[in-house]
């Protein structure tokens, strides 16, 4: 029953994606990198080590894909992004090691704060990409 449950949710999130605009996939990390550290969070409180690397690991994936996005022009919003996206990274890296949920609680105040912002973006900006004119 679990596999077949994971199954489907692997599907949903497929096509959630295919149909999904650039901002609306920059929502989804931001949602599943936060539903991650909440995970890792809990793993930590229930002595789970294992389940609290891999939830860990999955966040900094995440994190990484959204820095790696980030358009490095000559551009101080991005500067800014990447320099959070590290402060991120870093965190998670450090409440990994120590088993530390109030860097979790600060990691996950950064995300949330950076993907209440991308939820404000009206949707009629949601297409413009860096370079438009």
């Amino acid at each position: 029953m679990r596999g077949s449950l994971q199954s489907y949710r692997q599907v949903s999130v497929n096509s959630q994606i295919t149909e999904a605009s650039p901002h609306k996939i920059t929502q989804m990390l931001f949602a599943g990198a936060l539903e991650r550290i909440a995970q890792s969070r809990y793993a930590i409180e229930n002595n789970d080590i294992a389940a609290k690397g891999l939830c860990i690991g999955k966040a900094i994936d995440i994190v990484e894909g959204l820095r790696s996005c980030l358009v490095m022009d000559d551009d101080e919003l991005g500067h800014n992004l990447e320099a959070l996206y590290d402060f991120v990274i870093n965190g998670l890296i450090q409440a990994n090691l120590s088993n530390d949920t109030k860097m979790l609680n600060d990691v996950s105040e950064v995300l949330r704060t950076l993907k209440e912002g991308w939820d404000e973006i009206p949707e009629e900006m949601h297409h413009i990409t860096a370079h438009a004119s």
